[in-house]
């Protein structure tokens, strides 16, 4: 199955594109070094030595100094379409992902409506095929309206075209229900995607439980409430010998209980976000909701560190950037009663090569890799640089310092959780699904070969 199976995108011009001199590093496929990379026809022709790379009629980018790797995916976007296009769109939403470097992302179906049916799917898959500027597939609802009650139709679901199940914003806080979904997901297909968190122990908390919270008379969410959720899942899981991927993991004690779920030997894959791997709870003393008010929130020092053992050792798979837009009336308001969520597509890439990979805690190749990694638990293949395949590119000058927000948002919400950051390395041209998907608008391409 190639990255886009199964994904919808605009139809467009296959790339003809030489990216000449460029630093190859695709971790997966064992490829690194200096090449041409020959992109012919939508697909990569080539890995040429450096200065041979040809094609016939190709467009040269001059990209000595500059690396390339296989393009991200993303498996948790909000575009907020259908009923709230205002904040997002898949036409504003697939641009800043381009941006960002991804050919590919999954959006969350915790819509207005939200997305809980066949016609909900086709709707969707047709507004992609008209305006998304990368690959996108849609999940659905696992229970109607997400109410937590009553399962959809999941195998109406999955052949209209739904590629998993989620009640993201929400958990499935009946077991009963989430056990009756296991057993249709071993019918229909298609990767479970939850929220985990027990609204009992989360009460009306806005932040995480702990001395800051305490500090600023906030409520807190205890990380339990997480953890506990995550356990119950896996027992079930296992029990349906069912598979489950769970969501933006924010906790210590979620990260010991998915390794001893995966000791175990049950089908389970877990993300993280870019904010929980390189922020804590002690951004929130600012009291900037825009910034720092998600849900799950931002944790302690020893929950971030976790986090990146977690990464590194491949407990989370994978990373997501659960990019969340909010309008500015829905975050200019006091802490608590501010919306939960932050974006992130455009500089996920940026802001942990800067906090992780610059200062050596973890290595470049691992973040690439972890960033296409989320392909994969949804049974979409992961994009790679191997001749022959489609090509799924993105170049980056590692060098190149910018200020987020400066230059405006291709998002069409502007909460950024780095919002006014300095962050060093920068996506410049991201070819999506054989085509060339966003150009840094400051950058030269060069002249055709």
């Amino acid at each position: 199955m190639s990255p886009t199976a199964a994904l919808d995108v605009r139809p467009g011009e296959d790339a003809n594109v030489i990216l000449r001199r460029v630093t190859v590093l695709d971790p997966v496929a064992g490829i690194e070094g200096v090449h041409d990379i020959v992109i012919r026809d939508g697909r990569i022709a080539e890995l040429a030595p450096p200065g041979d790379g040809a094609a016939d009629g190709a467009e040269t980018i001059e990209a000595e100094g500059m690396h390339a790797f296989p393009a991200f995916f993303d498996p948790h976007v909000h575009l907020r379409t259908p009923g709230h296009e205002h904040k997002e769109d898949v036409a504003t939403g697939t641009r800043a992902a381009a941006a960002g470097g991804y050919c590919g992302i999954l959006a969350m179906a915790n819509t207005e409506p939200p997305v809980s049916t066949a016609a909900d799917i086709a709707a969707l898959r047709e507004r992609a095929r008209a305006d998304a500027s990368v690959p996108v597939g849609f999940l659905a609802t696992v229970t109607r309206a997400m109410k937590g009650e009553e399962l959809t139709e999941m195998v109406e679901l999955r052949e209209a075209g739904a590629i998993g199940f989620s009640d993201d914003g929400l958990p499935i806080t009946s077991a009963r229900v989430m056990l009756r979904a296991l057993q249709y997901q071993r019918l229909c297909g298609g990767t479970i995607a939850l929220h985990e968190e027990d609204p009992q122990l989360s009460g009306d908390g806005v932040m995480h439980e702990g001395p800051v919270s305490a500090a600023l008379g906030l409520a807190g969410v205890p990380a339990v409430s997480e953890s506990t959720m995550i356990a119950r899942d896996a027992a079930l899981a296992a029990y349906e010998d069912a598979r489950i991927h769970v969501q933006h993991l924010s906790a210590a004690q979620s990260v010991d209980v998915v390794r001893a779920a995966k000791a175990a030997g049950v089908r389970i894959s877990a993300e993280a976000s870019p904010h929980h791997l390189c922020l804590t709870d002690e951004a929130v003393r600012s009291l900037d909701p825009q910034r720092f008010k998600m849900n799950p929130p931002l944790r302690g020092e020893a929950d971030r560190q976790a986090l990146i053992a977690a990464l590194r050792d491949g407990t989370i798979e994978c990373v997501a950037t659960d990019h969340a837009p909010h309008q500015a009336e829905e975050k200019e308001v006091p802490f608590e009663q501010a919306a939960m969520g932050v974006t992130g597509l455009e500089t996920a890439f940026a802001a942990l090569h800067t906090e992780l990979v610059l200062p050596g805690t973890i290595e470049l190749g691992l973040l690439v890799e972890r960033l296409a990694g989320g392909a994969a638990p949804f049974g979409i293949e992961r994009p790679t640089l191997t001749p022959g395949s489609e090509a799924n590119v993105v170049l980056c000058d590692l060098g190149a310092e910018w200020t987020v927000g400066e230059d405006g948002y291709e998002s069409r919400s502007q909460n950024s959780w780095c919002a006014g950051r300095t962050l060093t390395g920068r996506v410049m041209v991201t070819v999506a699904a054989g085509q060339v998907a966003f150009r840094l608008r400051s950058f030269s391409l060069g002249v055709a070969a």
